[in-house]
């Protein structure tokens, strides 16, 4: 398994390092930056989660099935135990709390999160964070005439797929500049573009169930045997086996290298693996533009600790009794055994802190 992705990686956060400057921030933690990068990665090299530290796994998964499922609202987070959003939500509601100038009483983070949980009115008020992703990606609003009308532009991207699969114009944005004063947060990660190309007939053998491969390709070459390639391709087309590989390119104008940016690869590559199932073609190239690429000041020393580590074999994933992106969605994340992480090895975690 290549490790070509980690090494971009921690080549990226020596170049912040040595050649970033300094810059402030609205969170006000500090950082220092870099302009204009990019980052590939083979999908047939392994499942790009790095492994020269340890990642939360079940939180990549979680919020990237929240953000297919058109969900803004934390409390399907929360749920399933997934707390990347929380100091978001909570920010809000302090900033409310301070709005109104008393004394009243209010929650500790804990408490907010719990109730969250517990109570559906407190968490339909306080677990809302605008028209992010979610709402982007499944259900764009726009005036049509007689009144607003709506995008599912992952919908349509499938569609897309499946109707032109050499279309320029397979984008899904999240940038919605008539909502971004309504967002939380302006999204990080505004907007991603499918390509696709066929596949030669090499490759569909590689990726067949033919246990004779090598076998099959020499007989193809030898004028004299019987097998054909209409025979090789009847088999090929039996077996379901796909025509063309999908690559997936994303765009992120601020990126929050030492926590962020390893979350964001594993999430997208795990939504090229999603799409490349439903349309049934083969995962093939992951490619990441990054606009502002900082460390926080507090992210320093983890870097340098993560880039004094070795990194190990990437792991696979398997979407495992695979139906379709509504089943998949339409299942909880601690019952679903349709998204299957293996061969994971990795180095410890290294903590550092969420600036919000």
């Amino acid at each position: 398994m290549s490790k070509n992705i980690e090494k971009q990686y921690l080549k990226l956060l020596k170049d912040i390092l040595e050649n970033g400057v300094e810059k402030q921030d609205r969170t006000g933690t500090g950082t220092i930056s870099v302009f204009g990068r990019q980052i590939r990665h083979d999908m047939s090299k392994g499942f790009p989660l790095l492994t020269t530290k340890k990642m939360y796994w079940k939180g990549i998964v979680t919020e990237l099935l929240w953000f297919l499922r058109g969900d803004t609202n934390i409390k399907y987070l929360v749920d399933n135990d997934c707390h990347i959003w929380d100091g978001d939500a909570y920010k809000n509601y302090i900033e409310d709390w301070r709005s109104r100038k008393n004394n009243e009483w209010h929650l500790t983070q804990k408490e907010f999160i719990n109730k969250i949980k517990t109570d559906d009115e407190f968490a339909k008020r306080w677990g809302e964070l605008g028209p992010i992703y979610g709402k982007q990606w499944r259900s764009w609003e726009y005036y049509c005439g007689g009144g607003d009308c709506n995008v599912d532009q992952i919908q349509n991207s499938i569609n897309l797929l499946k109707t032109d699969p050499d279309s320029r114009r397979n984008i899904v944005s999240a940038w919605n500049v008539g909502e971004l004063d309504q967002m939380t947060l302006p999204p990080c990660h505004n907007f991603f573009q499918f390509y696709t190309r066929e596949l030669s007939l090499d490759e569909r053998i590689e990726i067949s169930t033919f246990w004779y491969k090598d076998e099959v390709r020499k007989q193809l070459e030898d004028s004299t045997t019987d097998i054909t390639e209409k025979y090789v391709l009847d088999k090929l087309e039996k077996q379901g086996i796909p025509t063309r590989a999908i690559s997936l390119m994303w765009n992120q104008r601020s990126v929050d290298t030492f926590l962020g940016l390893p979350f964001n690869i594993a999430s997208y590559a795990l939504l090229l693996e999603i799409i490349a199932k439903e349309v049934n073609m083969v995962p093939d190239e992951l490619i990441g533009t990054l606009g502002d690429v900082h460390l926080y000041k507090n992210h320093i020393e983890q870097a340098k600790e993560q880039m004094s580590r070795e990194p190990m074999d990437l792991p696979d994933v398997r979407l495992r009794n695979y139906e379709n992106l509504e089943s998949l969605l339409n299942t909880k994340y601690s019952k679903t055994k349709m998204i299957q992480l293996w061969h994971y090895d990795s180095h410890p975690t290294i903590k550092a802190p969420l600036s919000n």
